[in-house]
């Protein structure tokens, strides 16, 4: 019964499980804020990196894995999605993991490793997995060996992305609304319905924690948030490069998905790539934190989060709608095209810096 009325009527069901989502994280936050202030649970860790001096929770990342998973386990059980279960268990470890984290640490060897396990679960049992670069580097099919290796690359490069901008109030929870929504819209669109509700999921999920997390924030949302947000993201790009294949059998409903992909997680990918490039240049470890990240950049110019938060996000969405408008160009073109609007932007940033400081 409920199958049949969500095949008839798609986009009210993806209104309700976004709203779901939102007001389970919306009405769980104010419990969590609570429970750190009783308990002494505050984000001290990394105050060289950190933007903030006030003691506020890093556990809002708890209310948004709870209610995205509650959410799509309600839902596809209607649908009887399997896959949705390797998600499901997949965010259950990582949040585990991002918890210990934001209240006592974690070393990175064991972060690695985790991460590692998850992606080998959504890779290989999930089915989360890439079987073709469509051209991209000059790489088109890859065997299941090496298309599973590079898809779990993609998904702990993905983690960590998201990880990584999660450094004004704001930021990570607008780009992943962004990035959720797209991805839930793209595959309403392909008729892709279990993939939808994940996405739809997703971003109540993150809106419902965006109104305590705005300028100024009154919690975060950690590892927790951020490693799961970069999970189910990453995720979600796979499938969407997978089921827009173009073979003879398939007819996409997108083309060069893979460069649209990279168009709708462009600030956590491009910001994450420079860094690294930045301190291996320098010859430092690239996994040592530092304030070098975009938001950091535009916050030396003197500007306040929501709006740096106001300029990435407008920014994104302009790339993924150049990228959609143009996506008969192809792969390799248009993600050429995506970092070379980067760059531009990157030495603009640089050369206003520089101004300031004469």
């Amino acid at each position: 019964m409920f199958k049949d009325l969500i095949i008839a009527h798609p986009g009210l069901f993806y209104g309700l499980i976004a709203i779901l989502a939102f007001f389970t994280v919306l009405l769980t936050i104010p419990s969590i804020i609570f429970t750190s202030r009783k308990y002494n649970l505050y984000d001290r860790n990394d105050l060289h990196r950190k933007n903030h001096n006030l003691s506020i929770s890093r556990l809002g990342g708890l209310a948004i894995v709870a209610s995205f998973t509650i959410s799509i386990l309600l839902f596809s059980a209607m649908i009887n999605f399997n896959e949705a279960n390797f998600l499901t268990v997949s965010c259950i470890i990582l949040s585990a993991l991002g918890l210990k984290d934001d209240v006592y640490g974690t070393n990175t060897s064991t972060k690695f490793i985790l991460q590692l396990m998850v992606a080998t679960i959504l890779v290989f049992f999930g089915g989360f997995r890439l079987s073709s670069l469509y051209g991209v580097l000059n790489i088109n099919d890859m065997n299941l060996l090496w298309g599973g290796i590079f898809s779990i690359v993609l998904i702990i490069f993905l983690n960590n992305a998201f990880n990584l901008i999660d450094g004004i109030d704001g930021l990570a929870a607008s780009i992943g609304i962004l990035a959720s929504l797209c991805f839930g819209i793209a595959f309403a669109m392909a008729d892709q319905i279990p993939y939808a509700f994940i996405g739809f999921a997703l971003a109540g999920a993150i809106a419902g924690f965006l109104k305590h997390n705005w300028f100024p924030a009154k919690i975060f949302m950690g590892d927790t948030g951020a490693l799961i947000i970069g999970l189910t993201t990453a995720a979600l790009a796979i499938k969407f490069i997978e089921i827009n294949k173009f073979t003879g059998d398939n007819q996409p409903t997108f083309y060069s998905a893979p460069a649209i992909a990279v168009s709708i997680l462009i600030v956590p990918i491009f910001d994450s790539l420079r860094v690294f490039t930045v301190r291996i240049f320098n010859r430092k470890s690239p996994f040592l934190g530092d304030r070098d990240h975009i938001h950091h950049r535009l916050e030396r110019l003197g500007l306040k989060p929501n709006q740096i938060v106001a300029i990435t996000s407008v920014l994104n969405i302009l790339i993924i709608l150049a990228t959609v408008m143009l996506q008969h160009l192809g792969n390799f073109p248009l993600i050429a095209l995506l970092i070379s609007i980067c760059i531009i932007f990157n030495s603009l940033l640089t050369w206003r810096l520089s101004r300031l400081k004469r």
